[in-house]
């Protein structure tokens, strides 16, 4: 009977044992795993992205310049316009729905492929542009939720009954606060861990190159610098483009991540961003 508790609490052990390793095998020692939503961001981009609106006759000329070109001229009145030189649409409608509310719709070859709806602060000082787009997926592979920016007027000559004409500058920071930036972070089943939050990855902390999908940089490189700290190496082209730090927090609730990187298109971004845990 002894002989029989004792064998048995032997195998009790074991079986824990074995748990607990496996466990850790799954976990990957990665300590960014869990559900994460942004609380607060501090992000500048050098040189910033620039949005110019000028009355152009009875068109409205509308620039981007930054991560996104865009560049046409559109009647107001809900008039099809061609635009020429742009990968995501070819031609636009733009309808204007009051004093402080535009709408534009966007098409590929006939077909809509995004809706835009640009709508002014009562001060008319802030901008929000909160873009639809159709049958695209985002970083999950899901259906892509609205794409919001915010931009702040930094010049131009206001128009009497044409309120959105001047220059403006995106804000960053506030752009990614209204997008309501989530991390889901988990084991893959094979020592690493899949990321998905705006771009998304399945990797290992080994220091190896891993594809990253949905993203403006090829490979991301991991290392565990200790058991609270992950550094990530972004790389464009074979080249090192972008550094991300992310320091989860003594109880585990926070996680901040600084990030330093350059983009395509040449400026400089510098970002600070802190999660809290679902």
């Amino acid at each position: 009977m002894i002989a029989a508790a004792v064998g048995e609490g032997g195998l009790i052990l074991r079986i824990v044992a074995l748990g607990l390793f496996a466990a850790v095998q799954v976990g990957s020692g990665d300590p960014r795993v869990g559900s994460w939503a942004l609380e607060s961001a501090l992000v500048t981009l050098t040189p910033p992205n620039r949005l110019s609106i000028t009355r152009a006759g009875d068109r409205e000329h509308v620039v981007i310049s930054g991560e996104r070109q865009v560049d046409f001229a559109a009647n107001a009145r809900g008039k099809e316009t061609p635009v020429a030189g742009n990968p995501l649409f070819d031609q636009i409608e733009m309808h204007r729905m009051g004093e402080k509310h535009v709408v534009v719709t966007e098409k590929k070859d006939g077909a809509v492929v995004a809706t835009v709806d640009d709508q002014l602060s009562k001060d008319g000082k802030e901008l929000t542009v909160t873009t639809s787009s159709q049958g695209q997926e985002d970083a999950s592979g899901g259906e892509q939720s609205d794409r919001i920016t915010v931009w702040t007027r930094s010049g131009g000559a206001r128009r009497v009954g044409d309120p959105f004409a001047g220059q403006w500058t995106q804000e960053m920071s506030r752009t990614l606060m209204r997008q309501g930036l989530e991390l889901k972070i988990e084991p893959d089943g094979r020592g690493g861990v899949r990321f998905s939050g705006g771009f998304r990855y399945d990797a290992r902390l080994d220091g190896r190159q891993y594809d990253l999908q949905n993203s403006r940089n090829d490979t991301v490189q991991l290392s565990l610098v200790n058991p609270r700290t992950v550094d990530a190496l972004y790389r464009r082209d074979g080249q090192v483009t972008e550094k991300a730090r992310y320091v989860v927090s003594v109880d585990g609730r926070q996680m901040t991540m600084t990030d330093e990187g350059t983009l395509q298109t040449g400026q400089h971004l510098a970002e600070t961003l802190v999660f809290r845990k679902k």
